[in-house]
């Protein structure tokens, strides 16, 4: 946490305090939670949750002793909504592609060197994964929205990324530098990505990068499922599906013209 300029310590741990509340919600997260997530010291945490509290920007459910986000949480994000919000616009892409394939359907928004999942619509098969929620934070490079959006970034981006963030802690040796290179390539050479039931397993994933006005993979579509309805088949089948929604909703911020929806 940067300490360039005076409060800049406390400003970080607090911006890290609420990603770890947004993080666990809708249910909330216990200081024990957010201490393990920030990992700072118990203490110092339940002091910054509770003058974010007493400003509005969390809440406390005394009753099951969680902390969620507060009702100025909720009014920041509302305006900040009209600028960086393209919920609606991609909601009927997602809606079609939960339709087409049956499977959950997702975007994503790439927030620094996070994913966050923004919007989830079910297809019809009934079995659900419920790896990715509204409001769940992946480092990017981790589940398919993640890695799509790494994959795409610019190479000098990309390749300081893997420098400075080491995910086998946290996710495995799967997600080593050499495992993602891997991925990396292929996601670039299909140009969709694959998570196969790396976070879970027997979920798996596929996600497509959707590209703002100035070319960087700002978000990402993607749908998961069980492994069996991931056969090689129709994976290509729903790549194929998966970039073209992701292509069209690129068109779409661009102020392009964009295709009817299929």
């Amino acid at each position: 946490m940067t300490s360039s300029f005076p409060g800049a310590q406390v400003v970080g741990r607090m911006a890290a305090v609420l990603r770890a509340v947004s993080s666990a919600m809708p249910r909330g997260a216990s200081t024990a939670d957010v201490a393990r997530t920030t990992q700072l010291a118990r203490p110092t945490v339940h002091r910054l949750l509770a003058a974010l509290t007493a400003e509005g920007f969390c809440d406390h459910d005394n009753r099951e002793g969680l902390w969620l986000l507060g009702p100025e949480m909720y009014l920041m994000g509302t305006v900040a909504a009209e600028r960086y919000d393209i919920t609606e616009i991609a909601r009927d892409h997602v809606a079609a592609l939960a339709e087409a394939t049956g499977e959950s359907a997702f975007l994503s928004v790439r927030r620094g060197d996070e994913s966050v999942c923004l919007l989830r619509a079910d297809g019809a098969f009934p079995i659900r994964s419920f790896v990715l929620y509204e409001g769940k934070r992946f480092p990017l490079g981790v589940a398919s929205a993640g890695l799509v959006m790494l994959s795409f970034l610019p190479e000098a981006a990309m390749e300081r990324y893997l420098a400075q963030n080491d995910l086998v802690p946290g996710h495995g040796i799967e997600h080593s530098v050499a495992a993602l290179r891997e991925r990396i390539t292929q996601t670039r050479e299909r140009g969709w990505a694959v998570n196969p039931g790396l976070i879970v397993q027997g979920s798996w994933g596929m996600g497509s990068a959707v590209f703002d006005k100035a070319g960087q993979p700002a978000w990402a579509l993607s749908l998961t499922g069980i492994e069996s309805r991931f056969a090689p088949e129709r994976r290509k089948e729903m790549g194929e599906l998966l970039l073209h929604h992701a292509h069209e909703l690129s068109k779409k911020l661009r102020g392009e013209t964009a295709l009817p929806l299929r």
